[in-house]
């Protein structure tokens, strides 16, 4: 079985900063990105940011300049650094292990964490 476990989130104020973190452990044998994912109440998940196994990164219009994504390929963990923090980053904060797969003849599907909430407030 695989699992995706985020860490990181809490409580910050305006202009503050924080890392969050994502572990996909199980049997893995290899994954093409990850991605770090928000969801707001009433709104609709969101790409925030992600990286290939490549180091390739794609960035929201909104966060670009004040996020940054990294991952540690050999230990199959994503990071995201926020800085400079909005109250409008609000959110539940999902990470996404893209088309991974379990082993060569394994079919690429798309793993999800259980989310952990990130509140922007003075």
């Amino acid at each position: 079985q695989v699992q995706l476990v985020e860490s990181g989130g809490g409580l910050v104020q305006p202009g503050g900063s924080l890392r969050l973190s994502c572990a996909a452990s199980g049997t893995i044998f290899k994954i093409n990105a990850m991605g770090w994912y928000r969801q707001a109440p009433g709104n609709e998940r969101e790409l925030v940011a992600a990286i290939t196994s490549r180091d390739t990164t794609h960035y929201s219009d909104s966060v670009k300049g004040r996020f940054t994504i990294s991952r540690a390929n050999a230990k199959n963990t994503v990071y995201l650094q926020m800085n400079s923090l909005k109250p409008e980053n609000t959110a539940v904060y999902y990470c996404d292990a893209d088309n991974l797969q379990r082993s060569l003849i394994d079919l690429p599907r798309d793993y999800w964490g259980q989310g952990t909430q990130v509140t922007v407030s003075s």
